[in-house]
C-alpha cells in the first residue's frame, strides 16, 4: 500500500502537462456505479461540439420557445432554473452539453460555510444553507446529503485569528453560532489534529457539508415539477443576437445540433467554458481556467461522520504540492501512515478580482452571466441563483450584488488578456489569504493612469487601484514606492521583484490594528483641516447627458430636481424601481452652445455634466444607458473620463490658493457653494466647481488632460506659502466620514434608499416631478423607516473598519458598514444601518433611547449615537464661515 508520507508521488498521476493558466478545462467525470470520483482527459469547447455532433443526441425533445434558457448544469445552473421557476418562470429550459455536474461542480468538496467577510455572502450563504438542508427535501422528498458537521478553521498566526474574531462577531448579527476556541480546546474537539504551532481556530458548529450530485439532482427535480425543461447531452452551438430600432443588440435564440430555441435571455452557467459561451453573443468573458486537485484517503479510525480524510489545493507545480501534504501531515500525523484512495483533478474558473460574474452583460441586452465562481460555486450557488433569478425576471437583485456584477469593470479590462491572466492569477494564489482593510492588488498594475501620476509617484504616492485606474491612496515620506510589473509571485521561472518598496509598504498594513503609517494619514486630514491640501481626484468619471430627450432624461433618472439654472451643480442620487441607490454623483447644469471639448460638447438644448466617482463609473455609465433605452429616450451619453484630470483644492485657505490662478472672483457672492464656471488657470481653460467631499471650502478643477500639468504646478507653486500637501484618498475617508458624507458601495448601496441613508434632501419630494424609484419611497415614507443609518463614535481609541456587530440594549441590531478614524474630532467613528429587532419603526426617540455598544473582535465598547455629524453639523466651514483668528490660532498649535 502507498502511504501518503513514503510514497506520496502517486499523486504525481494528476499532474498536468498544462500550466494552471491554462485555457480550456483539462479533466471532465463522469459517475461510475460505485459513484466514486474517477478523473479523464477532457477536451476543449470546440472538440466537445464535433464529438456531441454525432452522439447520442439530448435526454428530450427542445421545445420550440422558452422565456429564458439557462446553460450549464452545474451548480449555478441548476440552482438558477430552480429559482426561475419557484419565482413563477415555469416556461425555462436547462441545456447541459454532458450530464449535470459534468464541469466543475463533480470535483467540488460540497463545503457549506457560514461566515465570510462580507454581510452580502453572509446573507447568500445563509440561504444556500436554507434550500439544501430544508426546502428542497421539504418539496421533493430527497435529500440533497446535508450533513451538518461542522467548521473548524484553523490561525496559525494572529492575523488570521483576529480575522475568525472578526467574523464571529459579525456572526451575532445574523445569528449564526461560533466560537474561537484555544488550541487545547481544538484538541480537545478533533483529537487527531496537532495544534502545536496554532495561535486558535474558530468553530462554527452549523456549518456542514452537501453531495453536489445529489444537491443537482434535487434541484433539477424540483424544477421540473413545477414546469422547468432540464435537457442533457445537448451542447449549444450558437446563440442568435437581434438589433433593436434603437441600435440595442438583444438575445433572440440558442442553436443546438438538435435545434433552436427561441428566446429573450440566455443565462450563461457553463463555468470554465463560460467565456467560449460568451464569444457566440459578442459577450466578453472575463475568467481564466485553473487546476483544482485533491487526494482521498484511505479509512482514518477516529475521524467524525466520514472514516477517510480529504485534502485539496490548487496549485499543481509539484514541490508546491509536496509542501502541501507536508503540511497536512503537521496538521493531521495520522495521515503519515495511511493510503490514498484515489486522486481527483479538474478544472476551476477565476476571476480577476476573486468575485463572481453575474448580471446583464453590457454588450447584449438578454445575456445574463452567472459563472466564474473562484472555487466558490457550490456554497455561493443558492443565494447567487435566487438573485440571479430575480435579475432576470424584475430587472435587478434584490440584495447588493454591485461586488458581482459584470458592469464593474471597464469595458477597456474585459477583454485585455494581460489583465485577465496576471489578476486571475494572483485571486487564485491569494484564494485563502487573510482579508486585509487595505490591501491591494500586485498583478497587472498601471492599466488606467492620468496625468499627474508620474509626478505623483516621484512625491512618494502609495497608489491604489481602482477597477484598473490608479489612485493616490497616501504619501510616503521616505521617497517614490513606484508599482512594479508583476512577477507572478515568483512562480514559473519567473524572478521575483527584489527591493520592491510598494510590496514592502503594503505588507506593513497587513494588520487589524491601525497601520504604521497613520500618522501620515493624520497628518494628510489635519492639513486639510486646518490649511489646505490637493486631491486628485482624476480617476472619476466624466460623462456629457445631451440631446433632444436630456432635460427629460435628467427628470427621471436623478432623485434631486437638477434642473436648475445654468452654471449651478447638484449632488443627487440615481435610484432603482425599487428606491435603491444606484449611485451618488454631481450634475451641473450646462449653458446651451457650441463645442469646446472637453469642457462642454456641442448642445443646441439642454445639456449636463455628470461627475461619479471612478471606482464605480463603469457600473453608473451602463444604468444611465439601460434607463434610457428601457424608457425610449433620445440622448446622448458621451464619456470624457480619459480627457480630462480633475483636482481638488480643499482647506481654509483654498480660496487664498487659487485666487492666484484663477481669472474669476472666487467670494461667496460672486462664486457661492454648488456652483460652477469655465475660467482660465494660468492660460489654460478648466471648469471650477465649488464643492467638497471633505466638509472644507473648496474647489474641483476639471482640467483638459493637456493642461493638468501646468495647472497643477501653479497650484503647488501658489500653495508653497500655505505649506500645501499632496493628500490621498485615505485621507478622503477619514475626512468625508468626520463630516458624514456618503460613499458609494460602503454606506449606500442599492439596497439602501436615500430616506435610510439619511440623503431625503437629495429627493424632489416635495415636486410633482416623477423619477425612477419615486413611488417607492414615498410609500417608505408613509409607513415609516424599518431602518436607517446611524453615526456612532466610541471613546477608545482602537481601530473598526466595518462589519463590527451593533448591540442596542445588549441585542444586536445591525453592523458597521464603514469605520475610520476622524483626526479633528478626535474620535473613532462608525456609521451602520439598525433595525428595530421587533419590527417597528426605528425614529429619532429608537435611537436616543437606547444604549448602544459595537463588538469588535469579540470585545465590547460603548457607543455613542449621533443624529448628525459630531462634525461641523451646521455646514459652516463648506460655506467658507470659520472662528475669527481661526488661521492664527492654528498657526500657533504647530508651532
Amino acid at each position: 500500500m502507498a502511504f501518503l508520507g513514503t510514497a506520496v508521488r502517486k499523486v504525481a498521476s494528476c499532474r498536468p502537462a498544462l500550466s494552471p493558466l491554462c485555457r480550456s478545462a483539462t479533466t471532465s467525470r463522469r459517475y461510475s456505479s460505485s459513484s466514486e470520483p474517477t478523473t479523464e482527459k477532457s477536451v476543449p469547447y470546440e472538440n466537445v461540439l464535433k464529438v456531441e455532433e454525432g452522439g447520442s443526441g439530448p435526454t428530450k425533445p427542445l421545445p420550440k420557445s422558452a422565456e429564458a434558457v439557462v446553460i450549464g448544469g452545474g451548480s449555478l445552473g441548476c440552482q438558477t432554473v430552480y429559482h426561475l421557476a419557484k419565482m413563477g418562470m415555469t416556461n425555462v429550459v436547462l441545456l447541459e452539453r454532458d450530464r449535470l455536474t459534468a464541469g466543475t461542480t463533480w470535483h467540488t468538496a460540497g463545503l457549506l460555510w457560514q461566515l465570510r467577510p462580507s454581510d452580502v455572502e453572509v446573507e447568500l450563504l445563509a440561504h444556500t444553507r436554507q434550500v439544501i438542508s430544508h426546502d428542497l427535501e421539504q418539496e421533493t422528498g430527497l435529500e440533497t446529503g446535508w450533513i451538518q458537521n461542522g467548521g473548524l478553521f484553523i490561525a496559525s498566526n494572529k492575523q488570521r485569528l483576529d480575522e475568525y474574531k472578526r467574523l464571529m462577531s459579525l456572526g451575532k448579527v445574523y445569528g449564526i453560532e461560533s466560537h474561537v476556541l484555544s488550541p487545547a480546546e481544538t484538541k480537545d474537539l478533533y483529537p487527531l489534529m496537532n495544534v502545536d504551532d496554532l495561535y486558535g481556530t474558530l468553530y462554527v458548529p452549523k456549518d456542514g457539508t452537501m453531495d453536489p450530485a445529489g444537491t443537482c439532482t434535487t434541484l433539477s427535480r424540483a424544477a421540473t415539477a413545477r414546469g422547468a425543461t432540464v435537457i442533457e447531452n445537448c451542447p449549444v452551438t450558437g446563440i442568435q443576437v437581434s438589433t433593436d430600432d434603437m441600435g440595442v443588440k438583444r438575445v433572440k435564440a440558442v442553436e443546438t445540433f438538435h435545434g433552436t430555441i427561441q428566446t429573450p435571455v440566455v443565462v450563461n452557467c457553463a463555468g470554465v467554458w463560460a467565456a467560449k459561451l460568451g464569444e457566440m453573443a459578442g459577450v466578453k468573458v472575463p475568467l481564466v481556467a485553473m487546476h483544482h486537485a485533491y487526494v482521498v484517503t484511505e479509512r482514518i479510525e477516529g475521524i467524525q461522520v466520514s472514516d477517510k480524510f480529504a485534502f485539496s489545493l490548487f496549485d499543481l507545480d509539484w514541490d508546491v504540492f509536496m509542501q502541501h501534504i507536508e503540511g497536512a501531515i503537521n496538521r493531521v500525523p495520522a495521515l503519515e501512515q495511511t493510503g490514498i484512495k484515489s486522486t481527483v483533478c479538474g478544472p476551476e474558473s477565476f476571476t480577476a478580482d476573486h468575485k463572481p460574474l453575474m448580471g446583464e452583460a453590457p454588450e447584449v441586452r438578454g445575456f445574463f452571466l452567472g459563472c466564474g465562481f473562484n472555487s466558490a460555486g457550490m456554497m455561493l450557488g443558492g443565494g447567487c441563483g435566487r438573485e440571479l433569478a430575480h435579475w432576470i425576471i424584475h430587472g435587478r437583485p434584490e440584495k447588493d450584488m454591485y461586488g458581482y456584477d459584470i458592469r464593474r469593470f471597464h469595458h477597456s479590462l474585459t477583454d485585455n488578456n494581460k489583465w485577465i491572466r496576471e489578476r486571475s492569477h494572483e485571486s487564485y494564489a491569494k484564494n485563502y489569504s487573510v482579508v486585509f482593510p487595505f490591501d491591494e492588488p500586485l498583478a497587472s498594475r498601471n492599466m488606467r493612469t492620468d496625468p499627474f501620476h508620474k509626478v505623483l509617484t516621484e512625491q512618494g504616492c502609495v497608489f491604489q487601484e481602482r477597477h484598473g485606474w490608479e489612485r493616490p491612496g497616501w504619501f510616503n515620506q521616505d521617497g517614490a514606492a513606484p508599482v512594479l510589473d508583476y512577477d507572478w509571485y515568483g512562480a514559473y521561472d519567473i524572478s521575483k521583484n527584489q527591493n520592491y518598496k510598494y510590496n514592502e509598504l503594503l505588507g506593513k498594513e497587513y494588520t487589524f490594528d491601525y497601520p504604521p503609517h497613520h500618522h501620515v494619514i493624520k497628518n494628510e486630514c489635519l492639513s486639510c483641516r486646518h490649511g489646505v491640501s490637493v486631491f486628485n481626484m482624476s480617476y472619476f468619471g466624466k460623462f456629457y447627458l445631451t440631446g433632444p430627450d436630456a432635460k427629460k432624461a435628467a427628470d427621471w433618472l436623478f432623485s434631486a430636481d437638477v434642473n436648475k439654472i445654468p452654471g449651478s451643480t447638484v449632488y443627487t442620487c440615481m435610484l432603482n424601481k425599487r428606491g435603491g441607490s444606484e449611485a451618488d454623483l454631481t450634475v451641473s447644469r450646462l449653458e446651451a452652445g457650441a463645442a469646446n471639448l472637453p469642457l462642454a460638447p456641442e448642445a443646441n438644448g439642454d445639456a449636463y455634466y455628470l461627475a461619479i466617482g471612478g471606482g464605480v463609473a463603469e457600473h453608473n455609465w451602463n444604468h444611465i444607458k439601460t434607463v434610457l433605452q428601457d424608457e425610449g429616450l433620445n440622448c446622448q451619453l458621451t464619456d470624457y473620463s480619459e480627457d480630462m484630470g480633475m483636482i481638488s483644492i480643499q482647506g481654509p485657505k483654498s480660496r487664498e490658493v487659487l485666487q492666484e490662478i484663477l481669472d474669476t472672483d472666487l467670494s461667496n457672492e460672486a462664486f457661492p457653494f454648488s456652483t460652477h464656471k469655465v475660467c482660465n488657470a494660468v492660460g489654460h481653460k478648466v471648469r471650477a466647481m465649488r464643492l467638497s467631499f471633505v466638509g472644507e471650502l473648496g474647489w474641483e478643477l476639471h482640467i483638459p488632460k493637456d493642461s493638468c500639468l501646468p495647472v497643477y504646478q501653479a497650484v503647488m507653486a501658489a500653495g508653497a506659502k500655505h505649506s500645501i500637501i499632496n493628500a490621498g484618498y485615505r485621507a478622503i475617508d477619514s475626512l468625508s466620514i468626520e463630516k458624514g458624507y456618503r460613499h458609494w458601495h460602503a454606506d449606500l448601496r442599492p439596497d439602501d434608499t436615500p430616506l435610510e441613508a439619511g440623503l431625503a434632501f437629495t429627493c424632489k419630494m416635495k415636486s410633482t416631478i416623477p423619477f425612477l424609484g419615486r413611488a417607492s419611497l414615498e410609500k417608505q415614507k408613509a409607513e415609516g423607516l424599518r431602518r436607517r443609518i446611524v453615526c456612532f463614535t466610541i471613546d477608545e481609541k482602537v481601530p473598526m473598519f466595518g462589519l463590527e456587530a451593533i448591540f442596542r440594549n445588549g441585542v444586536p441590531v445591525g453592523h458597521l458598514r464603514r469605520s475610520d478614524y476622524g483626526f479633528f474630532i478626535d474620535k473613532q467613528i462608525g456609521y451602520g444601518y439598525i433595525r428595530n429587532p421587533d419590527g417597528g419603526v426605528v425614529n429619532a426617540d429608537f435611537i436616543k433611547s437606547g444604549k448602544f455598544t459595537l463588538e469588535r473582535m469579540g470585545v465590547v465598547y460603548e457607543a455613542k449615537p449621533h443624529l448628525k455629524s459630531p462634525f461641523d453639523p451646521s455646514n459652516n466651514r463648506v460655506k467658507g464661515i470659520y472662528p475669527d483668528n481661526y488661521h492664527n490660532v492654528y498657526k500657533a498649535n504647530a508651532q
